[in-house]
């Protein structure tokens, strides 16, 4: 990687990733894109920057000439939660926008990553140690894109020779960027409320597992597989990868650790909840592990220490 494109950057992932990659590659190599421009964001001010649609093919394509880039990070996407209010809005973001980045990558010969989700899976999936090959047929909108994103990646290598990779990322968690509109987004939003008002109210029922990461072993994710040897790569795409997988009281029995008077609520988004029952409980990273050696560090109570360190800092509160 030496000229690296990313459209999402003011997401999640890409707030971070952008900054990570600027480090890494040095900031004149990394060209953040999103849909709005936002004045004083540091990654927006830090570095070059474009505003990009991305069902916007001409611009896409003149935008990825003119820096002259050899890798294209796609993570402009509408999250689970979101696109189930809006589903028609979702299929139009999610697939259009990246059928135009694979597009954009197979004429300019690029190397090419674009994140599915657990979110790819559905009730019919073995919700245990949930295989890396196994039926999907999710029944959300979200998880519809994100199937079809998998296969469209497959195709254009196997069809173009385009050099695609891409992980199923769990739930992630992050002290720097608010989540926008997922289902997993309660697993971020604890850690602020525990800090703010010592007591939590979760949409999510208690004994529903998920599948986490915390947001730093994402980014080294990202970047590991990027730069993993194509000839280990039996699966190319769609690796699942995960470091922990727990309920909410588990998250909240983490934080008790921390702040013992920590109370935690239940009132349950049926929205949300419903999307969550649908999803495995854990999933099996062994090919991520085997191919190109993911390795996460973090677990739930040094995940749940550093996110409080930090936010710590960052809300000016105290423990």
């Amino acid at each position: 990687m030496k000229k690296i494109l990313i459209t999402g950057c003011l997401g999640q992932i890409g707030s971070e990733l952008t900054i990570r990659l600027r480090k890494d590659y040095g900031t004149e190599n990394v060209i953040a894109t999103d849909i709005r421009k936002i004045d004083g964001n540091p990654v927006i001010e830090a570095g070059p920057f474009e505003i990009l649609d991305v069902t916007d093919k001409e611009k896409m394509l003149q935008i990825a000439k003119e820096y002259n880039v050899d890798t294209f990070i796609h993570l402009a996407a509408l999250l689970s939660a979101v696109a189930e209010t809006k589903p028609q809005l979702a299929w139009d973001l999610n697939m259009n926008g990246l059928v135009n980045a694979l597009e954009t990558a197979r004429e300019l010969n690029l190397l090419f990553f674009t994140p599915s989700s657990i979110g790819a899976f559905g009730p019919e999936t073995p919700a245990k140690n949930t295989p890396q090959d196994t039926i999907q047929r999710p029944t959300t909108m979200y998880g519809v894109t994100k199937v079809a994103g998998e296969l469209l990646c497959d195709y254009y290598h196997t069809k173009f020779g385009v050099n695609t990779r891409g992980v199923r990322f769990p739930g992630l968690i992050s002290y720097k960027t608010l989540p926008g509109g997922g289902t997993t987004d309660y697993a971020v939003e604890i850690y602020y409320e525990a800090l703010k008002n010592k007591q939590y109210t979760s949409p999510i029922s208690a004994g529903t597992y998920m599948d986490m990461m915390y947001m730093p072993d994402a980014i080294d994710a990202i970047i590991k597989l990027l730069e993993a040897d194509p000839k280990r790569l039996v699966h190319r795409n769609a690796f699942n990868i995960t470091a922990m997988s727990f309920e909410p009281e588990q998250i909240a029995d983490s934080i008790r650790k921390f702040i013992p008077e920590f109370k935690m609520n239940y009132a349950i988004d049926p929205v949300r909840q419903k999307i969550a029952d649908s999803w495995p409980d854990n999933i099996d990273s062994s090919c991520a592990k085997k191919e190109w050696d993911f390795a996460p560090q973090y677990h739930l109570d040094k995940m749940t220490e550093d996110m409080l360190e930090k936010l710590t800092k960052k809300l000016g509160a105290f423990l």
